[in-house]
This record gives structure tokens, sequence and C-alpha cells, in this order.
């Protein structure tokens, strides 16, 4: 692992100790650090402090109703946040924390306002990257942290990510390497009487549904959103994203520098610029894994359309797809 306010540079590279100790000096003082999860990288400040938690939604550009996610590397930390954690809720932090799940509840009045966009509902997740861990340890306090990307933009699963993005408007990066997962962790909220799903995410419906039994699914559009990526239009590039099902819709396409996100292999007859395929072998783990970097890398070729083959909604293609329907959104 590296770090530097650059990482592109070799100045301020340190070991892996010292960079941790570094980054979590600066959360502490009130500073905002870039840091790896196993899902995408997050942009964090100590959730308890709000001038901090607003460097966030300035840096981020991303309007204020649009709650944030609290980290924590202890389950210790969980009473200081939230009044109550009912039964399913305890179960699925038994057998998916550390990991790519986010809980919903009701939040004790320490949580910042700003925090939670006014609401009384607090998601909070322990992530599994080794290096987030010791970070949220080391600056002995919960971590507020969206994705560290500009505000409805694809998310970033690498360091180099964040620095093209964000460049010296992070306090501080650390570089933890591809993220695992490369989907943002699924959200379920235990504010009602029965589970809600509210955004799909790096663990399937399926597992949890094997753990909990039955799970609402939060199918309504929300402008002022109960969580983070709710909102119609999110996670896109700069290149207009179409899902394209269909082979006799491509003649439409002629004579443009087209794009082709496949999931598993080139099925169709077309002079594509260029192609980026998730899964040779057909495995959503890894096409999940791949997702955001293959668009980020078509983004940056000055096509003309980028054309997505949708995957199966089964498993994590559930949330594959929630991604690439909110990416393929216009004004």
């Amino acid at each position: 692992m590296t770090i530097s306010q650059d990482i592109s540079s070799s100045k301020n590279f340190m070991n892996e100790s010292d960079s941790i100790h570094r980054a979590a000096k600066i959360i502490r003082q009130g500073g905002v650090v870039a840091f790896p999860t196993e899902t995408v990288y997050g942009l964090g400040a100590n959730a308890l402090n709000p001038l901090a938690v607003a460097r966030i939604f300035e840096i981020k550009n991303r309007p204020y109703f649009d709650p944030l996610i609290v980290h924590i590397a202890d389950l210790d930390e969980m009473a200081r946040l939230v009044s109550n954690i009912p039964l399913p809720a305890e179960k699925l932090i038994k057998r998916c924390w550390p990991g790519p799940l986010t809980i919903v509840l009701i939040k004790k009045e320490e949580v910042p306002d700003i925090v939670t966009a006014g609401l009384p509902t607090v998601g909070i997740r322990m992530p599994k990257h080794p290096i987030a861990l010791q970070l949220i340890r080391a600056a002995e306090c919960p971590i507020a942290a969206p994705s560290a990307n500009p505000f409805g933009y694809v998310s970033p699963t690498t360091a180099d990510h964040v620095h093209d993005q964000l460049g010296d408007r992070v306090d501080l990066i650390l570089d933890g390497g591809p993220c695992e997962v490369g989907l943002e962790s699924t959200i379920l909220s235990f504010s009602e009487e029965k589970p809600r799903l509210l955004r799909p995410g790096g663990l399937p419906l399926e597992e949890i549904e094997s753990i909990i039994g039955r799970v609402e699914v939060n199918s309504v559009e929300e402008e002022k959103p109960s969580s983070p990526g709710r909102l119609p239009k999110h996670y896109a590039p700069r290149t207009p994203i179409v899902i394209e099902g269909s082979e006799n819709n491509l003649e439409n396409y002629q004579n443009k520098k087209i794009g082709f996100l496949a999931f598993q292999e080139v099925k169709v007859s077309f002079p594509f610029h260029h192609v980026e395929v998730l899964s040779p072998g057909g495995d959503l783990r890894e096409a999940a894994a791949n997702l955001f970097a293959a668009i980020r890398r078509l983004d940056a070729l000055n096509l003309d359309l980028l054309l997505a083959e949708a995957v199966p909604e089964v498993g994590l293609g559930r949330a594959i797809m929630d991604r690439l329907r909110r990416a393929s959104k216009r004004e």
C-alpha cells in the first residue's frame, strides 16, 4: 500500500502503518481521506463532526438531501450510533459483517443530521478491507464515507480513479489496490415492520433471504432518497449509455463510434470501436468487480455512444443492472 496526495508521484510514499496513522490523524483533525474498501473507494470524514462531513458534500458536489453511510470497525460502536438492533439485523450482522452490507436503523441524537440528511435513520456498515478497518480503529471514530468521486459519476475502484476525478481536493489518498467486489454495498432498512431492500449491491438478495427470510424490495424512485444510490440518474459516465438487447437495432448506430460493454462474449456482428467483456466465463462476481473500471475505460475513448448488454438479474446481476439502468438515465 502507498499513500500520497498525488498518487502518480513518488514523493510522500510511506510504509503501510505510517500511512494509516497519518490518514487517521487527518480524520481526527477534521480532514477528508480517500480510502479503499472491498466495494469501492470511499471519501471519509469523522461521522460525528458536522463540519468535517460538510467537506465531503463540498468535494463531491453532492446534494445535502442524499444521506451518507457510516463505517465502523467494531460492533461496540453500534451502541453510540443506533437505538435498537432488531433480531433479523443481528443475524445479518453476525453472518455478513465485515462485508458489503449496509443496515439502516433508527439513529441516536449523537449522529449529526448532515450525515442522515435529516432522516431519523442512519446506514451503518463494517467494511471488509483491512486498510479500511485499520483506518477506522486508528482514527478512533466512525467514518462517514460515500464513494470517492464527483456526485453522480462512475464510482472509483482504484486509487488512480480517485486521483483522476478528485485530485488535490482530498487531503490524502490511501492506495489499497483494486476493489475486490467493485459494486457499492447492499442497503437493507430495518426502520419499518419488515426489512426492505433499498439498494441492491455487493451482497446478493438471495443470500440475505437465506438468513432472515423474505425481504421487501423498494421499487419506488425517490427525489429525496432514504439511502445513497437511489436517485434515478446515478453512476453515469460522460458518454451516453444505452442498454441494448436487440441485434436488430444495431443498424441505428451505423457510422458512429460505438463502444460495447459485453457480459460474457460478443454475440453480434458489428464494427464496434472498442469492446469490454465483463466476464469471459459468465461469472457475475467477476462481472461486478470489473463493471465500473470497464465503463471508465470506454468513457475515456471519446465515443458517441456506449451500448451495454443486459446481464441475468440473479445474484449480483440484480445490482449490475441497477447500476446500468441508473447510468443510462438522461436528464
